[in-house]
């Protein structure tokens, strides 16, 4: 009988999934029409490439065409091919030769090199005269064309089976254009941003016709196409010209409610993912501007178990009192506050960067703000760590910060009968520890000033309610998306190096002085310490620029103390732009030419990302210890 049973289930299973994929047939169709249409562009393309001579303009321009045409045909198939498989995609349209990643579900182990190929590299090469040739220009497309037979195989098609790709590929697709298609990111000439959005649109609508033909029992609501019916309207009665198109609208009024909308329609659904991609994302919030968009730390850190208010709010507390307390320093007279002022939005804007241990002189590199810290899948400028607690871990155990040592520390902080008692009650609920140790103490800390990254700016409120904000803000806006080129770096919603699906941290190679002078390059070499490449050369990890009003000096070394100079910065194209040698800078080293007014509508929309953080007063004493000669130690330390 059981047997019987079993064979009964088997055979309905494979009716079931034999009917979905004769159900999907049109659906699928579309896709696989769409890409052979792109295959067979791109070999047009290589045909066209090693028949031309390269030294002739003509042959160039036709070449420059062709490549223009493919990007409009490369729409039609990017609603899948960026879901289900976004290395390959890096081959048809990689903005980088090489980027260096870390995906946060395999953050554990060392960077991987991808090579990017494709379109945009094609155009960007033929830009470069002196070294053009015929065969580096044919491997970037023939290299296109072979991850395309790679992408075409069985186990992408298996998902067409089943509704629950369309609608997380639906929801990256919202995102991206949010974040990305508007921006430049991957498309050189930027005359051709807005026409490719017009492409790009219809090509998705016709998806959604096709999903709703074969799929009726999961259809997108009438609501919804009648909202991305109307932006398609929109967008096309925009200007071509992209600094005048108007991105914050696109995103308020169309793009965010029609993500709130592919939300319910994952949770009604019951949608499951069998994709890294959506590893991060949140399947509950209801806006791209929600604090909880997207899960990059963990802050509970040893306490990830624990669930019970009560006890995190005891965790919180001792948290706070650590924070401010010397005693986890080797001379018991800096804390984490010193470097780390919570008035000052967790920096100290008060040197360039921050003292050494002892004060014998000052670090390479500035205090960064605590807050939004969150958001970072990699720790510290350089991406050395992968969790706050092995940040705080290397600061409290570096000799030229804190210089403590794990041992001592603990040692020291329960001769403190308060903290002793806390962490034994706590201790019960971290049943895989059978002592107090260190990672309870810096996981009370990350658990303390987390939550000040969890506040909401003007901005944030507009996009959210469907607000408005003031006409400069908005001119500002659209700026750093467009003619700034400042959201090709700076993702939305955070505003900073990760974009979606949310899943790494960016590192860019920007060319910053070590002085105003533009004298020399910074010698602090970035990411290349933790991950030595010749792309990883004087990298940073692109951060938020939330708060940015307040969490001056800016840039890793503190060089600059003003917006006004920042700005002007990148509006002359970075270290290349002001004659530096820098060689693999990732920033585009052509002046942007902004105007003075163009320039504080930027430092207007950037002040609309102040946070409205409620900061709390410092303790008013420290717990006292059975060793009297801490009892002297001073709340906040001494330096």
């Amino acid at each position: 009988m059981k047997t019987f049973l079993v064979i009964l289930i088997l055979a309905a299973t494979v009716c079931c999934f034999s009917f979905s994929l004769r159900h999907s047939t049109q659906y699928k169709q579309l896709y696989t029409s769409s890409l052979d249409a792109y295959r067979n562009d791109q070999e047009q393309l290589l045909r066209l490439i090693r028949s031309s001579d390269l030294t002739k303009p003509d042959d160039l321009e036709k070449i420059r065409e062709k490549i223009a045409a493919n990007r409009i045909q490369l729409k039609s198939i990017d609603f899948w091919l960026r879901y289900f498989d976004p290395i390959s995609y890096r081959k048809e349209n990689g903005p980088l030769p090489v980027e260096w990643e870390t995906e946060v579900f395999e953050k554990f182990e060392m960077p991987y090199r991808r090579k990017g190929a494709g379109l945009s590299l094609a155009e960007k090469y033929m830009d470069e005269r002196e070294s053009l040739n015929k065969d580096s220009l044919s491997q970037l497309i023939q290299t296109s064309i072979d991850s395309l037979v790679m992408f075409k195989r069985d186990s992408v098609m298996m998902q067409f089976a089943s509704p629950d790709h369309f609608f997380l590929a639906n929801r990256l697709y919202l995102l991206n254009l949010a974040a990305v298609y508007t921006t430049g990111f991957e498309c050189p000439d930027t005359s051709r941003i807005i026409p490719e959005l017009r492409s790009l649109l219809p090509a998705v609508r016709n998806i959604y016709d096709q999903f709703a033909t074969d799929f009726p029992s999961t259809p997108l609501s009438k609501n919804y196409l009648e909202l991305y019916d109307r932006m398609l309207a929109f967008v096309n009665s925009q200007p071509k010209q992209f600094s005048l198109f108007d991105q914050f609208t696109l995103i308020r009024d169309y793009i965010n409610p029609l993500f709130k909308h592919n939300q319910q329609f994952i949770r009604n659904y019951n949608v499951l993912s069998i994709s890294f991609n959506d590893y991060a994302l949140n399947n509950e919030t209801s806006s791209i501007f929600d604090k909880s968009l997207f899960i990059s730390q963990n802050t509970k850190g040893i306490f990830s178990l624990v669930d019970d208010p009560a006890a995190l709010g005891e965790v919180k507390r001792v948290g706070k009192l650590l924070f401010y307390d010397p005693i986890l320093s080797g001379n018991n007279k800096r804390s984490c506050a010193s470097c780390h002022k919570p008035t000052e939005y967790f920096t100290d804007t008060s040197v360039a960067t921050a003292l050494q241990f002892e004060g014998g002189g000052h670090l390479p590199r500035n205090a960064p703000s605590l807050i939004n810290s969150v958001f970072n899948h990699l720790i510290m400028l350089d991406g050395k760590h992968i969790s706050l607690q092995g940040q705080a871990q290397d600061v409290m155990t570096k000799h030229e910060e804190m210089n403590s040592n794990e041992e001592e520390l603990v040692k020291k902080v329960l001769t403190c009968k308060e903290y002793r008692d806390v962490f034994k009650k706590l201790l019960k609920l971290t049943p895989e520890e059978k002592n107090i140790s260190f990672g309870h103490i810096i996981s009370a800390i990350t658990y303390y000033y987390a939550d000040f990254s969890y506040y909401y700016s003007p901005f944030d409120r507009a996009m959210n309610e469907n607000g408005g904000v003031s006409n400069e803000v908005k001119q500002g806006f659209n700026l750093f998306m467009s003619k700034a080129q400042c959201g090709t770096c700076h993702f939305v919603p955070h505003f900073n190096g990760i974009k979606p699906p949310y899943i790494g941290s960016e590192f860019e190679v920007l060319g910053v002085p070590a002085d105003t002078a533009y004298s020399r390059l910074s010698d602090d070499k970035g990411r290349y310490d933790a991950n030595p490449a010749s792309e990883t050369l004087h990298a940073f990890r692109t951060s938020t620029v939330r708060n940015i009003e307040f969490t001056k000096p800016y840039m890793h070394n503190g060089v600059f103390r003003t917006l006004d100079q920042v700005i002007d910065f990148y509006d002359a194209g970075g270290g290349a732009g002001k004659k530096l040698d820098v060689p693999n800078q990732t920033l585009a080293s052509d002046p942007l030419k902004l105007s003075s007014p163009e320039k504080g509508a930027l430092i207007s929309f950037l002040h609309s990302l102040n946070e409205n953080v409620i900061f709390e007063a410092p303790p008013s004493s420290l717990p006292v210890s059975s060793d009297k000669s801490l009892n002297a130690r001073k709340v906040g330390g001494e330096y």
